[in-house]
């Protein structure tokens, strides 16, 4: 699976922004679909993630209520609406492709190359 973000940019607290992800190669919908970021000096983390269907979603405690991760299976497309961000936003987020729902990198099947997301305060 080819992964290729777009959406991200500089921003002011308390923006939104949506990020999108167009995969293309193997099937899709046979995979769970999620955003993993990673801010200058810290390790890469989990941020929201989907399983196939799109049905089941799970985000990390940081953007519950802030982000909203969908898929469209139709069109090999998954989105992050990032609302009410914050200065700790700033990262680049990186689409992924995994055969599971476990949300660590080491699970992790397939990157892309990753979009920057500045958001000043």
């Amino acid at each position: 699976v080819q992964l290729v973000e777009s959406g991200g940019g500089l921003v002011q607290a308390g923006a939104s922004l949506r990020l999108s992800c167009a995969a293309s190669g193997r099937t899709f919908s046979n995979y769970a679909m999620g955003w993993f970021r990673q801010a200058p000096g810290k390790e890469r983390e989990f941020v929201a993630g989907t399983n196939w269907s799109g049905r089941n979603t799970f985000y990390a405690d940081s953007v519950k209520g802030r982000f909203t991760i969908s898929r469209d299976n139709a069109k090999n497309t998954v989105v992050l609406q990032m609302n009410s961000l914050k200065a700790e936003d700033t990262a680049v987020y990186y689409c992924v492709g995994a055969r599971t729902t476990w949300w660590s990198t080491e699970a992790v099947d397939y990157w892309g190359k990753g979009t920057q997301v500045t958001v000043s305060s």
